[in-house]
Order: C-alpha cells, then structure tokens, then sequence
C-alpha cells in the first residue's frame, strides 16, 4: 500500500469551542488549502485549489486524465518551479516530448467552457468519445462482500481525514479488496489526479484490473477520469450524478453508489459483480 507524504497537509489554530455551555479554547487541526499552477512547455495551462502533498503525481494525473498526454513516455520533465525567496513550492513545470500534441489556447479555451457549464450533457459525452477511449477490462471481476468492505479499509487509510475532517480521498483497490494507493485532497477532483497520477509516476500497476473508491459523490468528472485512465469500475460512498450514469454506461464501465456498510446501489456494469437475487436496492 502507497500512502501520500502529508508535507503541509495540515495546519494547526487556536479555536474557541462551546459545549453544553462552557466556552473552552483548544488546538484545532486545519486541512491545508493553497493554489498549485501547471505550466506545460513554459505555458500557464491551470491553477487548482488543492492540498499541497504529491504535487507531481497531481501534475502527471491532470495531464492523462484531461487527455494531454496518453502515457508516462511522453512526459520529458516534470519538477516543482524554483521558488522564490520564501515562498511555498506551488508550480509544477512540465516538459512535453515532441509526440505530445499540446495547444495551450485550444485547451485554456476547452477549461473555460466546462467551467462555465456551457455544454450539455449529450455534447460533454460525445466530447470523450471524440478522444477514442475504449471501454475498460471487460474481464474485471469484484466479489460483492469485497466491495463492501473497502470504504472502512479507505477511512482507516486516510490520515488527514482523521485529524481534520475536512478533505477528500480517492483509492485504488485491487479484485480481491487489496488497497494499493489513496490520496487525500481538499479536493475530490485532485485526489483521483493523484492516485492515477502515482500509477503513470510508478509503473507497475495496471489500472485495468483495479477499482477506484472515492469518498464523496461520483459526479461526471470523476467517472470520465477514471474512465480515462482505464478504471474498469468506480464506487462512491454517495450519489453520482444522473451524466455520470449516462457516461458510465455508454462506455460500460461499472458505476456503484451509496457504498455503505452492507449496502450498495449499482448504476451501470453490473456485471463485473457477483450479485444474487435482489442484492441492489434503491436510494
């Protein structure tokens, strides 16, 4: 099992705390929040609000999962910027080699428009299909008492979480319940980048046979980096999104939700799991 390095994942305040009418002042743990820029060839291509920790391995995931690169090879160079004088390490600079096709206005213009929710769920699916993403290891298989008991083995595994309780994870599992990697983040978007980032950084592990849990909800954006990356399953402890169902299903991917003691709700894929009679139910 990988876990991250917490680096200044945590920061420590006084507080004022009020219980059953008694003010008490005590040390509270903060879950740490700054920006990270990626520069790619010298060009500023995204600043993300994230928790500084694996800031590589968030750079080289951003990459693959936003269809910059397809693989670890085409990444030349890829270190924290010299800071300045005092200041924190907050830029990645990322060298492309030559068969990496990067249009750095094509792709700033690309971000603005998926911020600004400018395009609808039929054009944003049709956008990752354009991409020529297969769909994933249709051989993939997970026990249902398997699945079940991985969201206790991810909170186990989530160091930041337990003294903050202010940040997401995203982890990788193998068929058999192994947990590989996990990654924690003020953002659910960065932890995936950062547990997918890990396996392009580490060559080793195939994603095609390894399931992704993260601990939020499942919205499209976290289906499609998985999908990308080539995560034949992805699971919640929540709800996913009614695209993010679309998407998984389209690409026959396996979609599970409300991943929760000895319960879980399957959207799409179901059959990458054993299920008997009427295993799943309905939120």
């Amino acid at each position: 099992m990988v876990m991250g390095r917490p680096g200044r994942s945590v920061e420590v305040t006084t507080v004022q705390e009020w219980r059953e009418g008694a003010v008490h002042q005590k040390l509270d743990y903060l879950v740490a929040e700054e920006p990270l820029e990626i520069r790619v060839n010298g060009n500023p291509l995204s600043v993300t609000m994230r928790t500084p920790g694996n800031d590589l391995e968030l750079a080289a995931g951003f990459l693959l999962t936003e269809g910059i690169i397809r693989e670890r090879e085409q990444i030349a160079h890829l270190a924290h910027a010299t800071p300045e004088a005092g200041r924190p390490k907050n830029v990645v600079e990322v060298t492309l080699k030559d068969d990496a096709e990067f249009d750095s206005e094509g792709l700033k213009r690309n971000f603005f428009a998926a911020s600004s929710c400018g395009i609808c769920g039929k054009a944003s699916i049709e956008a990752v299909r354009v991409r020529g993403i297969k769909a994933p290891n249709p051989a993939f298989r997970v026990d249902s008492e398997v699945l079940c008991r991985i969201p206790e083995t991810l909170r186990a595994a989530q160091p930041v979480f337990g003294k903050t309780g202010g940040l997401h994870g995203a982890a990788l599992f193998s068929a058999v319940g192994e947990l590989i990697a996990v990654r924690e983040d003020v953002g659910r978007h960065n932890a995936v980048d950062k547990v997918i980032g890990w396996t392009l950084l580490n060559p080793g592990t195939s994603l095609k046979d390894c399931l992704m849990l993260v601990s939020g909800r499942a919205g499209f954006e976290i289906v499609q980096k998985a999908l990308v990356a080539g995560l034949p399953m992805a699971a919640s402890v929540s709800a996913p999104s009614s695209l993010a169902v679309q998407l998984a299903r389209q690409f026959r991917q396996t979609l599970v939700g409300f991943l929760r003691g000895s319960r879980f709700v399957v959207y799409a894929g179901e059959e990458r799991l054993s299920l008997t009679n009427s295993a799943v139910g309905v939120p």
